[in-house]
């Protein structure tokens, strides 16, 4: 599937708001190929828990991540719907699901922060269904990880690692340790 073509049905009356998804995306889904391509085993015999992972399906899933966007009020990456921003990973599963993509849909739906517990949505009462968003997949953690290194807002800039890391502690100590497991995981070597 060219996900090019699923953006621009989307997309293609917000030339802004495309290109700054776009944009985004391709830097993530350049980043998710690298960690792949320092890890070959992965998509052949696994990793050390056996998970193997389809390079073309995350080239994929790292375009579409963010396709819910369009949804949310986000004025400054120039999105102008009705919904907060931390909506946009589920509202994207949502319409990866109508499209019937129910993998890519995952991946939206789980890459936000280092992922989202179904007591944090209660505790911090998130506007987003209660349940939890943490990714699963290898396809997930890798998409959920390199995401962290592109802000929507300063497109173009790679975020450096200590600085991904002080903003995950505004999340919590959860947040954290689920951060440097991802970051133990997806080590360039």
């Amino acid at each position: 599937m060219d996900p090019y073509l699923l953006i621009d049905k989307y997309y293609g009356e917000s030339p802004e708001l495309r290109q700054v998804l776009v944009r985004h995306s391709e830097q993530v889904r350049d980043r998710a190929l690298l960690i792949i391509d320092a890890h070959p085993d992965w998509t052949t015999t696994g990793n050390a828990q056996g998970e193997t992972v389809n390079r073309d399906f995350v080239a994929e899933a790292a375009m579409l991540h963010d396709i819910g966007i369009l949804y949310c009020d986000a004025p400054k990456i120039h999105c102008h719907g009705k919904h907060k921003y931390i909506e946009h990973g589920y509202l994207g599963a949502e319409l990866l699901r109508r499209e019937g993509l129910p993998l890519h849909a995952l991946v939206a739906e789980r890459h936000t922060g280092s992922g989202i517990t179904h007591d944090q949505v209660l505790r911090e009462d998130l506007p987003i269904p209660v349940q939890d968003y943490l990714p699963e997949s290898l396809a997930e953690r890798i998409i959920c990880y390199a995401d962290k290194f592109y802000s929507k807002s300063h497109l173009g800039e790679e975020v450096s690692l200590s600085k991904i890391r002080m903003n995950m502690w505004k999340y919590g100590h959860d947040a954290i340790l689920r951060w440097e497991k991802l970051e133990r995981e997806m080590s360039l070597m």
